[in-house]
C-alpha cells in the first residue's frame, strides 16, 4: 500500500510541473559478529545460543509451568499490569483506556498474548544458565510496589515493580541477585514473541510487528527479516529495546539514558503465515555487576506522543516512517498530529471535523501563492513568441540560446518554475497525512458520518468516489483559459482515475481530507480563471486554441 502511495505521489509530481514546462522553451556494540555471520538455522529440536563472551544459555521460549501460580496487579490511571509468582513475569498488560477491535472483542486492549509472558528472567553465570523464569515466587505487595522473591539452586532473586508516578504506562524495575559471590553474570530479559492482535486490520497489524532498538539512532527488525528457526545477534550497547506492532509498544530503557545498559538483542524467528510473521521471540542482555543489583524501566502501553516523548531517548520514533523523504514527512506528520489533537481538546471538535477545517485551512493559506503560479503562468505564456524566435536564431548555438533564454526571463520579469511551487507545496502534507492516519493512535477507531473508523478504509467507498470525482472537475476548470495540450487533456481524465484506484483501501480520512481539499479548490479555481482572464488582458496574451 505504502508502495502504491509513492507511485501516485510521483506521478502526481510529474504531471503538474510536466505541463507547466511546456509553457516555456529553454535548453535543459558487541554481543557477537556482524549479521552477516550470526544468522544460522537451527534444529527444530535444539536450542540456540548466546554467542561469547559470556556464555550459551538456552533461549527456548518460556512456556507455562505446571505449579501451583498466584497472581498480582499493579494498576494506574489508564493500566493494569497483572504479574505470575511463576517466574516473577508479566502475565497481562490491559490498557483500559483503548478498545480491540479484533474480530468481535470490544473489551479493553490486552497486549500479552495467553501463552506467553514478559520479562521471563533467565540468569547466565560461568557455564550454567539459572532458569528463573520457571521456578516460583513468593509476592509481596503494599500501593504501587510489588516486591517478589525466588529461588533457582543456589541463586535468588529479588524483583521489584513500581509504578511512576507521571507516566500510567510506565514500571521502575529493580533486582538484586543472590549467590553470585561477587562473580557477576549475564541476564537475559524476555520480551515475549510479539503482542495479541487487537486490530480489525490483523494483515496491516502483523507487517508493523518489529523489534526496535536505539544505538545512536532508532533502529527496526522487522519479524519478517527473521525466517522461522533463525537467530539474529543484534549487538549493543543498547539505550533501550523494543517490541512493537502498530499501534502499541512494550520497551526496555536503560536506568541512565546517558549510559546505554543492554549489551544486545537475540532474535529467534517463529512461525508465520503465508504473507507475514506473526511471532518472534525476543531475548535482551543485561550485565549484572559484582554488586550483584539491576535496574532498568518498563514502558508497556501505546505509541503515543503525549506518553511516549516526555521519556525522551527517541522513543517517540521507534516506528519510523515516510522512505526517503523521512527528514520531512517525520516532522509535519508530527506537528498535524499534534495540532489535530490540540482542536480536538481544546475547541471540542471531532476528528472528522477536524480534518474538514484542516482541508480548509490549507487551501485558504495556498490561495496567495496559487495567485502567484497564475500570474506565472500568464508571465510564460505572454513571452512565447519571443521564446520561438530565439529558438530559431540560435538553434545550432546550445549556449547563446541559454543565454537569451534567461536574458529574456529576465528583462519580463518572468519565474519559469514559478508555476509549480505552489503545486507541489501540498505534496508534503498530503503525504504526511498518509503517515498519520497510518500511524497515529488518537485517530484509531475514530467514527465519522457513515464511516467506523476514519484510520481504515471506507466500506462504502463513498469517499475515495468523491475524491477522483472532484479530482476530475477541478483539473477539467483549471484548462479553462489554458492553451490545449494533447498530454494535459488525456491526464485530466486518467488521473482521477488512477488516484481513485490506488485510494479504493487507503485510510477513508485521508480521502476524505483530499476530497474537501478539492471542493474547497473548485470556487478558488473559479476566481483563478477570472483573475487570469484579467491577466492575459493586461499582457495582451491570446493563447491559440484555448479551451473554453
Amino acid at each position: 500500500m505504502e508502495r502504491r502511495l509513492l507511485f501516485a505521489i510521483v506521478l502526481m509530481v510529474a504531471i503538474l510541473v510536466v505541463p507547466s514546462l511546456f509553457l516555456k522553451s529553454s535548453p535543459r556494540r558487541p554481543l557477537a559478529r556482524a549479521d552477516s555471520g550470526a544468522t544460522r538455522a537451527q534444529p527444530a529440536a535444539a536450542e540456540p545460543e548466546v554467542a561469547p563472551p559470556v556464555a550459551a544459555p538456552s533461549l527456548a521460549a518460556p512456556a507455562r509451568v505446571a505449579l501451583a501460580e498466584d497472581t498480582t496487579t499493579l494498576t494506574t490511571a489508564h493500566a493494569a499490569y497483572r504479574f505470575s509468582s511463576i517466574g516473577a513475569t508479566l502475565e497481562q498488560a490491559t490498557l483500559s483506556a483503548y478498545r480491540s477491535f479484533h474480530r468481535g472483542d470490544r473489551g479493553p486492549v490486552r497486549l500479552v498474548r495467553p501463552d506467553d509472558r514478559l520479562l521471563a528472567h533467565r540468569l547466565v553465570v560461568g557455564n550454567d544458565t539459572v532458569r528463573l523464569d520457571s521456578v516460583p515466587f513468593v509476592i509481596e505487595q503494599q500501593g504501587g510496589t510489588v516486591r517478589m522473591s525466588g529461588r533457582a539452586g543456589a541463586v535468588t532473586e529479588h524483583v521489584t515493580y513500581s509504578t511512576v508516578a507521571g507516566n500510567p504506562y510506565l514500571l521502575d524495575v529493580r533486582g538484586e541477585v543472590e549467590g553470585l559471590d561477587g562473580r557477576g553474570a549475564l541476564l537475559l530479559v524476555g520480551l515475549g514473541n510479539g503482542f495479541a492482535n487487537v486490530e480489525a486490520d490483523s494483515g496491516d497489524n502483523y507487517r508493523r510487528y518489529a523489534v526496535a532498538v536505539r544505538r545512536s539512532g532508532p533502529e527496526n527488525y522487522n519479524f519478517r527479516s527473521v525466517d522461522s528457526g533463525v537467530v539474529k545477534e543484534v549487538p549493543g550497547p543498547f539505550d533501550w529495546v523494543a517490541v512493537k506492532s502498530k499501534y502499541f509498544i512494550g520497551a526496555l530503557l536503560s536506568a541512565d539514558s546517558a549510559r546505554p545498559q543492554f549489551g544486545g538483542a537475540v532474535l529467534v524467528g517463529g512461525p508465520r503465515s503465508a504473507r507475514t510473521a506473526t511471532r518472534m521471540a525476543t531475548w535482551v542482555t543485561l550485565p549484572v555487576g559484582p554488586e550483584a543489583r539491576f535496574r532498568y524501566q518498563l514502558y508497556v502501553g501505546p505509541q503515543e506522543h503525549r506518553a511516549v516523548s516526555p521519556l525522551g531517548r527517541q522513543l517517540d520514533r521507534a516506528s519510523p516512517y515516510g522512505w526517503i523523504f523521512k527528514p520531512i514527512v517525520m516532522p509535519v506528520a508530527t506537528w498535524i498530529t499534534q495540532a489535530f489533537v490540540w482542536m480536538h481538546e481544546n475547541v471540542g471538535l471531532a476528528y472528522g471535523w477536524v480534518l474538514v477545517f484542516f482541508g480548509v485551512v490549507v487551501r485558504l493559506v495556498l490561495w496567495p501563492l496559487n495567485q502567484r503560479a497564475m500570474k506565472s503562468q500568464v508571465a510564460m505564456m505572454a513571452v512565447q513568441p519571443i521564446l520561438q524566435d530565439i529558438q530559431k536564431r540560435y538553434k545550432n548555438d546550445p549556449q547563446k540560446l541559454q543565454q537569451e533564454t534567461m536574458r529574456t526571463y529576465r528583462e519580463h520579469h518572468v519565474n519559469p518554475f514559478g508555476g509549480c511551487l505552489p503545486l507541489l507545496l501540498p505534496m508534503p502534507i498530503l503525504l504526511a497525512l498518509f503517515f498519520v492516519f497510518a500511524n497515529t493512535i488518537e485517530l484509531r477507531g475514530t467514527p465519522f458520518l457513515w464511516l467506523p473508523d476514519l484510520s481504515l478504509r471506507d466500506p462504502l467507498l463513498i469517499t475515495p468516489l468523491v475524491m477522483g470525482l472532484s479530482m476530475f472537475a477541478l483539473s477539467k476548470l483549471s484548462q479553462i483559459g489554458m492553451p490545449k495540450n494533447p498530454q494535459t487533456q488525456m491526464m485530466t481524465y486518467f488521473m482521477p482515475v488512477m488516484m481513485t484506484v490506488l485510494f479504493l483501501n487507503f485510510a477513508s480520512g485521508l480521502n476524505m481530507y483530499y476530497a474537501v481539499s478539492n471542493l474547497v479548490s473548485l470556487p478558488q479555481q473559479w476566481l483563478i480563471n477570472k483573475a487570469r482572464r484579467e491577466e492575459m488582458a493586461r499582457r495582451q496574451v491570446a493563447p491559440r486554441g484555448a479551451s473554453s
